[in-house]
């Protein structure tokens, strides 16, 4: 079982981007209306006494917060693919189980838990404010380092040790 959660947790990735991408075809007026709501509520939007620089200032968030939700589901589709992919290389390769399972949770975890970021600041970043969400939830930002150093020891692994021969090209 600890050699299949690293691949339920990308095919749960993938699932939540595309998820939100078929929430985003069906009604992009859930999340821009979301956006609107929190931008009401942000204090220092809302201190803005000149009318004009306040409307700039809304109508510039809405579109920064908006690509926030587009983030989310670029990063959870895209570094989840990525995921899943060398998860199978990582199937190849003759390491020890201890050297694989250490390359793939650090590829699993923190390619699910990376995107994250983008999706809790496009929840909070209206309200709270952009940089401070981030803030916030920066320890799932953190999470794309444990991803690169998975990525990067899983190809260390990949060019350092023999390969297993997959059953459809063995000659037996």
């Amino acid at each position: 079982m600890k050699f299949k959660i690293p691949f339920l947790l990308s095919i749960v990735a993938i699932i939540g981007g595309v998820f939100i991408s078929i929430l985003f075809g069906a009604d992009e007026s859930i999340f821009k209306n979301r956006i609107a709501q929190g931008l009401e509520k942000n204090i220092k939007i809302q201190s803005i006494v000149d009318a004009d620089k306040k409307a700039e200032k809304i109508k510039s968030e809405q579109d920064k917060n908006w690509r926030y939700y587009q983030r989310y589901h670029f990063h959870a589709n895209g570094i989840a693919s990525l995921s899943l992919a060398m998860l199978i290389l990582l199937a190849f390769i003759k390491a020890s189980k201890k050297e694989i399972l250490v390359a793939s949770y650090m590829i699993a975890v923190g390619g699910f838990l990376y995107p994250f970021v983008w999706l809790f600041a496009a929840l909070y970043g209206p309200e709270m404010g952009r940089d401070e969400a981030k803030e916030a939830f920066a320890i799932f930002g953190y999470m794309g380092g444990v991803y690169l150093l998975g990525i990067i020891y899983g190809l260390y692994l990949a060019a350092a040790r023999d390969w297993r021969a997959p059953l459809i090209f063995s000659e037996n």
